[in-house]
């Protein structure tokens, strides 16, 4: 697959492949419950969301300096560089290494180097969406946006929220995501992955969603379907992770076909393709699978991209000079 593509819904920590998560683990002085790179394979073979959340905070609190967070971006940027990348929105959780005693300020710095050293030794944009962990204190989330802020010069583009869907209502973020908005921020709220379509009404109509991580179920609620079509609001669709979690039973059963032919704009994602064993390259051939246009999918992601408009003219650009499959 060695057309352009543009990724907005991959989350760093989980990119980290085994052999790397293993070798930061030692340099940290920590340990895991695997000693190989087979034994790290075994540990992603989850049961459920729930499991697949449990083994996430148990490997990624390996993550603990600056270093790690630089390394985390940079190695993605490569290895996303060899399928084709051009833009991604990478996602981080910055309360999690600061509730484990590291500085907001370190963690910020090290992925926004990273992002940095990423587009002068790999040519790929990395802009920066760090998610607010459900289930943590409101003042965690008021601090990622106030941080989030601090370094909108520095890559950050959005906020997201993560986590379980059903681990804290929505109403109470409405006014830290409007501070974001004023901010010129972007929002980007996880829902509708294990939870159904109220969740995605509530991302909208509460924290004033640009797009929709996940939003699979939105196929629930015809309105709902109506109404993303209408206003444009994309979708960042994984579906590999959508089997792996245990959300949808198999690829035959996804959702994609149906969100496409109602006009939902989708774009292609790996979610964690490390702690999933997939990676773009093979994503995307599993989208196109199920239906999805390559071409469409790029145009989704110029369209739902939190860039400046410079930014999106280069892609933009980009995709008007390449030879799609099919064209």
């Amino acid at each position: 697959m060695s057309y352009p593509k543009i990724e907005l819904h991959i989350h760093l920590e989980g990119s980290v492949r085994p052999a790397a998560m293993l070798q930061i683990a030692r340099r940290n002085g920590l340990s895991l419950p695997a000693d190989s790179v087979e034994e790290m394979a075994r540990l992603y073979e989850f049961r459920d969301f729930p499991h697949f959340l449990e083994i996430w905070m148990l490997t990624t609190a390996c993550l603990r300096t600056e270093q790690d967070f630089r390394q985390v971006v940079t190695d993605y940027a490569a290895e996303a560089a060899s399928h084709g990348a051009v833009y991604l929105e990478g996602i981080f959780t910055p309360a999690e290494p600061v509730n484990r005693g590291v500085r907001w300020e370190e963690v910020f710095a090290g992925y926004c180097d990273g992002a940095q050293e990423a587009w002068e030794t790999h040519g790929v944009r990395v802009a920066l969406t760090p998610d607010i962990p459900r289930g943590y204190p409101m003042e965690t989330a008021e601090l990622t946006v106030t941080h989030a802020l601090a370094h909108a010069d520095r890559g950050i583009v959005g906020v997201g929220l993560g986590g379980a869907e059903n681990a804290s209502p929505a109403e109470p973020f409405g006014p830290i995501y409007a501070r974001a908005k004023d901010g010129g921020l972007g929002s980007v709220p996880h829902a509708g992955e294990s939870e159904g379509p109220a969740s995605v009404r509530a991302a909208i109509e509460i924290m004033g969603a640009d797009r929709i991580r996940h939003g699979i179920r939105s196929i629930e609620d015809p309105g709902l379907l109506r109404e993303l079509a209408d206003r444009g609001i994309g979708l960042d669709v994984c579906p590999s992770s959508n089997v792996r979690t245990g959300v949808v039973g198999s690829l035959a059963e996804h959702p994609l076909p149906q969100l496409l032919a109602a006009g939902i704009k989708c774009t292609v994602n790996t979610d964690d393709p490390a702690m999933f064993g997939i990676d773009l390259g093979s994503e995307h051939e599993t989208a196109l699978s199920l239906g999805a246009s390559a071409r469409a999918c790029y145009d989704a992601g110029v369209q739902g991209a939190l860039c400046g408009d410079p930014t999106r003219a280069e892609l933009r650009r980009i995709g008007e000079e390449t030879t799609w499959p099919g064209e």
